[in-house]
């Protein structure tokens, strides 16, 4: 299983690239959001990689950040969602706001990416709004790979998960913590956090943890 790829991008297309790996080129599929944050030809780049194999086709898909490569392989679980599926809702919401989609339950924002009906929407929010809890708590996005540690040939499945102390938690992510230690649900936790999220981008656990209970207190 490749799990991360390393290497100098060859040449770019509309849904993919292609990375020479010490003389051996890849293509690697990603979704537009990806492509377009990816440096130009010539330039060295590191994606997370997940490998589909099928009796007549093997393809490589890139992501920035595993995260993201989570999300792509919980979605293409959903039954009716493929890979070209799962990087449309990608490159329409990006993993913060497909997190965030599926915590609230909001089927129209999984519907805004291209090819994607409502049926297929409402299907992804129901089969994974128990699972987006985990994911969110995953945290921001992972610190940029580089292809220093690369492997013979360049290919390298992700490192071990640094201690604990040693990587920021996202303010989300530690929202949800405190939400599940106060004895909330995490489905309720998360929808909460998500809502409180989307309301203000930027604010910092404190903030988020009080808008979240806010958003949890009985209706009275």
């Amino acid at each position: 299983m490749i799990g991360k790829i390393s290497g100098r991008i060859e040449y770019r297309a509309v849904d993919h690239v292609l990375i020479d790996v010490r003389g051996v080129g890849y293509l690697v599929y990603c979704s537009e959001r990806t492509l377009a944050g990816l440096p130009g030809v010539g330039e060295v780049v590191a994606l997370y990689t997940d490998l589909v194999v099928r009796e007549d086709l093997m393809q490589l898909f890139g992501f920035p950040t595993l995260v993201e490569k989570e999300w792509h392989r919980l979605l293409t679980s959903v039954q009716g969602v493929g890979a070209k599926a799962s990087l449309a809702i990608l490159g329409t919401l990006g993993a913060d706001g497909v997190s965030r989609a599926i915590a609230l339950g909001d089927w129209n924002a999984v519907k805004a990416a291209k090819g994607v009906g409502p049926k297929i929407a409402q299907r992804v929010v129901l089969d994974l709004k128990d699972k987006a809890p985990a994911v969110m708590a995953m945290g921001g996005p992972v610190a940029a790979v580089s292809d220093g540690g690369a492997g013979a040939g360049g290919i390298e499945t992700p490192a071990p998960a640094a201690p604990a102390a040693q990587v920021p938690a996202s303010s989300q992510a530690d929202a949800l913590s405190a939400l599940g230690n106060l004895g909330y649900s995490p489905g309720d936790a998360a929808g909460a956090v998500a809502q409180a999220a989307s309301e203000a981008p930027e604010a910092e656990t404190p903030v988020l943890i009080r808008a979240a209970l806010k958003l949890l207190a009985p209706k009275g």
